[in-house]
């Protein structure tokens, strides 16, 4: 590799070490000229000014540089990642949130290029992220676990710029990797430590015949994009029989709340979604009736999408709300164990319990009109799905946070 990945510790120049979280800040890092390198290419590479290296280098412009030479990069306060056991440049990436290809480039390294433990790997001052349905720059530095402030500035947004879907943003990568362990992607957790936040470990799926990426996704309860990510690939990707996959499994501890009566306040984006995935069949209680029935997440990214089970659950839901209703109540939803701070209408919409899921209709509940059908479970005495909110969560049509759901979730919480 080109870079020789060292940190120059010493009185003009101090890398700060943090924790054992495995990256540091660099000032100096020592490089190796390669063929057809000059002061101002490398400069640009590095985002360094051609003063600042000449500089650094005691050298002018008539400084002529040959290939396997070295020279020093001054590179203040840039993140570095110190290499542990099992990393590759591939799982770096993923850690921090970073383009694979621009951090090969920026390290003058290629797919076959291995790594040792103890090698500094500089990462980009910020990471590229594209713009899904529903992001907000509030939802996504709750995502990335960065400051909203920060984001907005990095962007030269304010709090009522408006984000499109597909447009790219920058997202500060020193906060990101000084996230919670979310960031986590190591299989195993050997430090004998539980970690206090959501963290991510790794397993592996080996692709059947008939699988296909949105398929595996459903069945490990995870966004498809995030599979697909895990694995560089997409959705035109052609999976294989036999094909080694990574998994994602989200870890979520447990959290205390103010009393038995109620529920975690898991934020959606990092906890909520995972703890309570697509497919799962969970009871929900009214907070201020006790009353119960028990419904299913059927659907939703923004939030759950859900469906009663029976007829008969579907007239509790009836009893509690008098009747279908937009009206926001909070709930516990009670599930693996767990009890979990949320906030629900009961007004079923966008589905035809008399045509099957998924396909299109040409009439759906709520005056949604002709669409694909949100209807999945039939003879449960609804047509369509209901809403379930969560801490964070926003709404589909507008991707925006429903400030008299987060109130319910909040008084469910106990928090308020």
């Amino acid at each position: 590799m080109g870079l020789k990945k060292t940190i120059i510790c010493g009185a003009l120049s101090l890398g700060i070490m943090t924790g054992s979280a495995g990256f540091a800040f660099a000032q100096n890092v020592d490089y190796k000229v390669q063929s057809g390198d000059t002061f101002w290419k490398i400069g640009q590479k590095y985002n360094i000014s051609t003063t600042s290296l000449l500089t650094a280098n005691n050298a002018n412009e008539n400084t002529v540089l040959y290939p396997g030479q070295t020279i020093v990069l001054p590179i203040k306060d840039q993140l570095v990642h110190i290499v542990q056991s099992g990393d590759t440049y591939w799982n770096i990436s993923q850690k921090y949130g970073i383009n694979f290809r621009d951090m090969l480039l920026l390290n003058n390294a290629n797919d076959n290029s291995m790594l040792r433990v103890g090698d500094k790997v500089i990462l980009p001052g910020t990471a590229n992220y594209t713009v899904q349905k529903g992001d907000t720059y509030w939802t996504i530095s709750q995502k990335f676990k960065v400051n909203f402030t920060e984001l907005l500035k990095l962007n030269g947004a304010n709090d009522k710029s408006y984000l499109d879907i597909g447009q790219v943003i920058k997202i500060p990568v020193t906060s990101i990797s000084q996230a919670p362990a979310t960031q986590n992607n190591n299989s195993n957790n050997t430090s004998g430590n539980t970690p206090s936040g959501p963290y991510i470990t790794y397993t592996s799926y080996t692709v059947q015949k008939g699988d296909s990426a949105w398929s595996i996704a459903e069945k490990f309860g995870i966004p498809a994009n995030e599979l697909m990510d895990a694995n560089n690939i997409n959705s035109s990707t052609v999976l294989n029989i036999g094909q080694k996959l990574k998994i994602p499994v989200h870890n979520v501890p447990v959290k205390s709340t103010p009393g038995a009566k109620y529920g975690e306040l898991l934020d959606w984006w990092t906890e909520a979604q995972y703890v309570i995935p697509r497919g799962s069949t969970f009871e929900v209680v009214d907070f201020y009736t006790g009353k119960s029935f028990f419904a299913k997440r059927t659907a939703g990214s923004n939030h759950a999408d859900c469906e009663t089970l029976t007829v008969k659950d579907t007239n509790i839901m009836k009893e509690i709300w008098g009747g279908f209703s937009w009206v926001r109540r909070p709930v516990i939803i009670k599930y693996n164990g767990r009890k979990i701070a949320a906030s629900m209408t009961a007004m079923p919409h966008a589905g035809n319990d008399s045509a099957p899921g998924g396909v299109w209709t040409s009439w759906r509940s709520g005056d949604y009109g002709a669409g694909t059908n949100h209807d999945y479970i039939k003879g449960n005495g609804i047509d369509g799905h209901f809403d379930i909110h969560f801490y964070n969560s926003t709404r589909h049509n507008d991707g925006k946070v429903d400030t008299n759901h987060q109130q319910c979730i909040k008084i469910s919480a106990g928090v308020q």
